[in-house]
């Protein structure tokens, strides 16, 4: 989905310069069954975990593939989740209560303002990453008019004004590189960079050479996104599965979705889906494929 169009830009701008389901499983184990691969094994979810690694268990006859340490994929795959069986919230605090969507909530403050979308989802994602890894020269984003967002600059205190038609940097505030200004700096770029903006940022990349936190998306209004957040690989026939990841609109919770292709796979999806991925609510193309 795509919240932002070129109105809807200047409108922001206007205003920054003004003022700066996860099905019901029996929750009396600590372990459940959730779906079957084939007639004598399951996957199972440790119900008691609170990361994608502990809490997923991989297909029969598979591993998680191989990551490097301190990498986008160890991260992601650690990412932390909510107590299993919470409810997505919106950014006003009501339940995503539509069904059939996801499994898992992710563990994240979204804010209490409409900003926390699709690709403002696979951003922070991206952006956390890099800040507890402490690279901070790499955090940058592109707003919808190809203005490049750095935080390297914000930290030192530069601020942002935006205009209709360009944007400048200026000396606003004293050097600060807090977890609060670090999410300051999110919520601007929430504001102002889109599936549009993201899209034209990442790299293709071929179906076969998926690594985990890689991006299907889709640019435009609408458009939407998802990313990859964990991967395993069958040890006999190499054949490879993955795991998804998304916020939606209105502004919500990021959610590990789940397969509504193959309920004995699911959340698991196979890389072999052929020509389209269809996701709960969104379908891709296979050259939809992105990386940062």
């Amino acid at each position: 989905m795509q919240k932002r169009n070129a109105l809807g830009f200047i409108l922001c701008a206007t205003l920054f310069i003004c003022c700066g389901c996860s099905s019901e499983i029996n929750k009396s184990s600590t372990t459940s069954k959730i779906n079957t691969v084939d007639k004598t094994e399951t996957i199972l979810v440790n119900k008691e975990k609170n990361t994608i690694k502990e809490r997923y268990y991989v297909p029969k006859g598979y591993e998680r593939i191989s990551v490097e340490e301190n990498s986008f994929g160890e991260f992601l795959r650690n990412s932390k989740l909510e107590k299993y069986g919470e409810k997505v919230k919106y950014y006003n605090g009501k339940t995503k209560n539509k069904e059939n969507v996801y499994d898992s909530v992710f563990d994240v403050d979204i804010g209490d303002r409409d900003l926390h979308q699709c690709a403002d989802a696979v951003m922070l994602l991206r952006a956390e990453y890099l800040y507890q890894n402490e690279r901070y020269d790499e955090i940058s984003f592109e707003f919808v008019n190809g203005f490049k967002a750095e935080y390297s600059k914000w930290r030192m205190g530069y601020r942002i004004n935006v205009g209709e038609n360009s944007c400048s940097y200026y000396k606003g505030a004293q050097p600060d590189n807090s977890y609060s200004t670090f999410r300051n700096y999110m919520d601007l770029v929430f504001a102002y960079s889109s599936t549009l903006s993201l899209e034209k940022e990442l790299k293709s990349v071929d179906i076969n050479d998926m690594q985990i936190g890689d991006v299907f998306i889709k640019g435009g209004s609408p458009g939407h996104c998802v990313i990859v957040v964990d991967m395993a690989q069958n040890k006999s026939t190499g054949e490879k599965v993955f795991m998804l990841a998304q916020s939606y609109m209105p502004a919500q919770q990021t959610q590990l979705l789940i397969n509504p292709n193959d309920k004995n796979l699911s959340p698991w999806y196979s890389l072999d889906f052929g020509d389209t991925l269809n996701t709960p609510e969104w379908t891709f193309t296979k050259d939809q494929l992105k990386r940062f």
